[in-house]
């Protein structure tokens, strides 16, 4: 879970969820993407920043008011 305050919405915040969620596909699915592309040839932050926006909305958020 993650705890945000209301009035802190800016774009830095966004940047640490951001980064958080970078860092947390990466430890997860890291290893797997690695492999997908090697087989493919792809950029490797193409597929991160593509599962790092997926797994934002799989975080629970609570803002205090």
């Amino acid at each position: 879970m993650i705890h945000l305050k209301f009035h802190d919405p800016g774009s830095e915040k966004q940047e640490e969820l951001l980064e958080v969620s970078r860092e947390h596909v990466t430890n997860i699915f890291g290893e797997s993407i690695r492999k997908y592309v090697g087989e493919t040839g792809e950029d490797f932050n193409r597929p991160i920043e593509e599962e790092t926006i997926k797994n934002l909305y799989t975080y629970k958020f609570m803002f205090t008011i």
